[in-house]
């Protein structure tokens, strides 16, 4: 059985993640950073593209005492498994996801990354090797669920969420919209890549609620089953 994948992200009210040069911005506050900290504490892993990691390299740990503490006495451990999904193995060995915080990291490859960077990076994770190209994400899916892993916090970047949407992969959607406009049409947004041709092809979403959290609003969605699935 494959994991239940969660997507999660803050995005201005043009719906960009962050700016053209990929730097990072402060959509959200405090309020909203508790939110994503349950969020990740209730789940058994984290997942990100290399994107994310080259431009903001996260830790992926639980922030919060609270939070950590609920997921030992849930018999977890203290953070999630931390997973880079990285078909190049461009990942840097200095990554802080490779470092902080204690448990398990997963990176998934292809089979055209290098093996001398595969080999150096065995080090430090355990390296998932699925797709000729490109990591075949419904393949990892299905290595993952072999795994234990049954849920997943997906945190970007849009290239990644694209290919799972594409893949039929995401159950439930988190968007966090902050009030300031970012602009630039080559800013990553929520789906990047090639995008959908054809109306047909669209993802269909159901909304579950709105919470309006400071100065923005979370909307919850729901991703309608594809047939494909």
């Amino acid at each position: 059985m494959r994991p239940y994948v969660v997507v999660n992200v803050a995005m201005s009210a043009d719906g960009k993640l962050s700016t053209r040069e990929r730097r990072q911005v402060k959509i959200s506050g405090p309020q909203d950073f508790n939110r994503v900290d349950r969020l990740k504490a209730g789940s058994d892993a984290v997942m990100v593209g290399i994107g994310t990691v080259l431009a903001d390299d996260p830790s992926l740990t639980v922030k919060g005492e609270e939070c950590r503490l609920h997921r030992k006495n849930l018999g977890a451990g203290e953070h999630p498994v931390r997973i880079v999904v990285d078909s190049r193995a461009r990942i840097p060995l200095e990554a802080s996801i490779l470092y902080k915080g204690t448990g398990l990291r997963i990176v998934a490859v292809s089979e055209k990354a290098d093996p001398t960077r595969v080999a150096a990076l065995r080090h430090y994770a355990t390296v998932i090797t699925t797709g000729e190209n490109n990591v075949d994400l419904t393949a990892l899916m299905d290595e993952l669920g072999t795994m234990g892993i049954r849920r997943i916090m997906v945190e970007g970047g849009g290239e990644l969420i694209a290919g799972l949407i594409r893949a039929g992969l995401v159950d439930e959607i988190f968007t966090f919209i902050g009030n300031l406009i970012i602009g630039g049409r080559n800013a990553p947004t929520l789906a990047d890549g090639d995008g959908f041709l054809a109306e047909d092809e669209f993802s269909r979403l159901t909304l579950i609620e709105t919470h309006r959290i400071e100065d923005g609003v979370l909307l919850h969605w729901k991703v309608e089953q594809q047939d494909t699935r």
